[in-house]
């Protein structure tokens, strides 16, 4: 069964450090994706997104502006990241670890991100929903994003590590849609 990300209801959020001292936390704002799954199964789940990079968001328009040059995503060159699934391992009946390649700047890595199945609810409107959270760590430079500054009382400008927490709500799509 093929399910859709409900965007107005989700989230694709990142968090690094600032000067070694606290994080600063942003958010891609234009994200889309599909998960297709057998309820019965799902060690079979696929998973597919795309992030475009130009709708970061840290709240400060200097630095996003920086954070679509070159220097990072380089947002007119690669306008997209994606993820690809890989495999799924199940937990327990409510925690799998999701792994796949992970895609920034044509630069592909594989991650493993450990997922939280938060639940199932029906809508006023009749729709079905899954919820989902999402977390991992990743080192930046693996996939080229190495532009830092040094600091004149020692350390760097930004982490390396960066930490992706994803909120996602997903909706279910009829089968007559997806023929």
């Amino acid at each position: 069964m093929s399910w859709q990300f409900d965007t107005s209801h989700s989230l694709v959020q990142f968090a690094v450090r600032h000067m070694m001292l606290s994080k600063v936390r942003g958010q891609f704002e234009t994200f889309n994706g599909t998960i297709d799954l057998d309820e019965n199964n799902p060690t079979d789940a696929t998973v597919e997104v795309q992030i475009e990079t130009a709708s970061i968001n840290t709240r400060d328009p200097k630095r996003d502006g920086h954070l679509r040059s070159p220097d990072f995503f380089d947002s007119e060159k690669f306008p997209y990241m994606t993820f690809k699934s890989t495999k799924v391992e199940r937990v327990d009946e409510n925690h799998a670890r999701l792994s796949g390649d992970l895609t920034i700047r044509d630069v592909t890595q594989p991650v493993t991100l450990a997922v939280e199945y938060t639940g199932t609810a029906k809508s006023p409107w009749g729709t079905v929903s899954l919820g989902f959270t999402g977390e991992t760590r990743i080192n930046r430079k693996d996939w080229g994003l190495t532009w830092n500054q040094g600091l004149e009382t020692g350390g760097v400008l930004v982490g390396d590590e960066i930490d992706i927490i994803i909120e996602l709500e997903l909706v279910n799509v009829p089968e007559t849609q997806t023929a």
